[in-house]
């Protein structure tokens, strides 16, 4: 190690925060407040509960998150790379736990633990250890060509809450992990060959698991009437969600139809609205210009993520900042596809606006874990390449 890499290491000067991604953060997380109440408060009311306990609700959520983010993003980057491992440990023995008859079961899966505040989603916590875990893994020494050993061992880490998250079961986290995991594969430094390998791979795995019969029935069934979606079979059944989604979109036009106008939110003919379907409420009510708005803002969300990564001063922390960005991005694409009827449906939220509090409180984190990198960006540039 020279004096000079020395000397730069110990330079841990603090940066200005990243005021655009505070800025869009704190919007959507406003957006995804109103929309919320807007689409609940009828539903409440009309079942003699108040019409603010819901929102109320998400609004603790919220202001949590705010503290997450701010602690998290007060935590050097440093010190949550030698955190890691414990973060990663922990994970998994949560994932253990919510196995166990301490875990609850919900319409055929066993992903919470309850607590008296919130039930606890511990696979929505196992996305940023995974994304950290995968980077430290990742981080050492940047190869002209990665290792098969090293991508193996990566790949082996991952297998582990893979299967853990496989037994509640949780197909979309499962997504999740796949897509974030190439990506932080192809950004330190994977062939193309070595990512076509994998993907051959995956999809012997993929079919392997429909012929083996190891996914779900209602998983089978979501993605044949996705499939068939012009089927009269799974059109009051399986496709209703999604059909009923389409309509309230489609229905909002070009400026909606205004706050508590939407006809199909009033009437709560789109189920889980507030949360895996929120999308549709931006649709209905604030129509095409409100929607373009939330996708504006979700991309320069990602964007500045991107921004973090170049900025970052080490390996570790590009690859962290590139694998929350591939983790929020792909939570948009998934669900406003699965809500315009462009994809099948598989439960994943909408990133800060979708209610419920262990998906708020990973993106809470996860962004601040970021923001941390980006406070303590290199002064230097190629400073990246004498830490390697």
């Amino acid at each position: 190690m020279t004096a000079l890499s020395i000397d730069l290491r110990d330079r841990r000067t603090t940066g200005r925060p990243d005021y655009v991604l505070i800025f869009a953060i704190l919007l959507l997380s406003a957006i995804g407040l109103v929309m919320v109440f807007t689409v609940s408060a009828p539903r409440l009311e009309a079942d003699g509960f108040s019409r603010t306990s819901a929102v109320l609700r998400q609004s603790i959520f919220v202001v949590a998150g705010i503290g997450v983010f701010i602690a998290a993003a007060a935590v050097s980057d440093r010190s949550w790379r030698l955190s890691t491992p414990y973060i990663f440990g922990f994970t998994l023995l949560l994932l253990l736990v919510v196995l166990s008859p301490l875990g609850i079961e919900r319409q055929g899966a066993q992903r919470w633990i309850p607590l008296k505040i919130m039930d606890l989603q511990p696979s929505e916590f196992a996305k940023p250890a995974v994304i950290m875990a995968l980077a430290l893994i990742l981080s050492p020494a940047e190869e002209s060509r990665m290792s098969w050993t090293r991508i193996g061992r990566a790949l082996a880490l991952l297998a582990v809450p893979s299967v853990l998250i496989f037994r509640q079961p949780d197909l979309g986290t499962m997504l999740v992990f796949t897509f974030v995991a190439f990506v932080m594969l192809f950004t330190a430094g994977t062939t193309l060959r070595q990512v076509v390998t994998m993907v051959v791979i995956a999809l012997v795995i993929l079919v392997s698991a429909f012929q083996l019969n190891l996914l779900k029935e209602y998983q089978l069934d979501r993605l044949t009437g996705f499939l068939n979606s012009n089927s009269d079979e799974h059109a009051l059944t399986t496709n209703y969600n999604q059909n009923q989604s389409q309509l309230a979109i489609a229905s909002g036009g070009l400026f909606g139809r205004g706050l508590f106008n939407g006809a199909l939110t009033n009437l709560a003919f789109v189920p889980s609205q507030s949360t895996d379907f929120v999308f549709t409420a931006v649709g209905e009510q604030l129509g095409f210009v409100g929607a373009i708005i939330v996708l504006g803002l979700y991309l320069l969300v990602v964007w500045r993520l991107l921004v973090i990564g170049v900025a970052a001063r080490d390996r570790f922390g590009m690859l962290v900042a590139t694998g929350v960005a591939a983790m929020f991005g792909f939570h948009v694409f998934v669900n406003i596809g699965m809500a315009v009827g462009l994809l099948p449906v598989t439960g994943l939220p909408l990133p800060l606006m979708s209610s419920g509090g262990s998906f708020f409180l990973t993106i809470a984190f996860s962004l601040g874990v970021c923001h941390a990198i980006w406070t303590r960006r290199s002064p230097v540039p190629g400073e990246r390449r004498l830490m390697s």
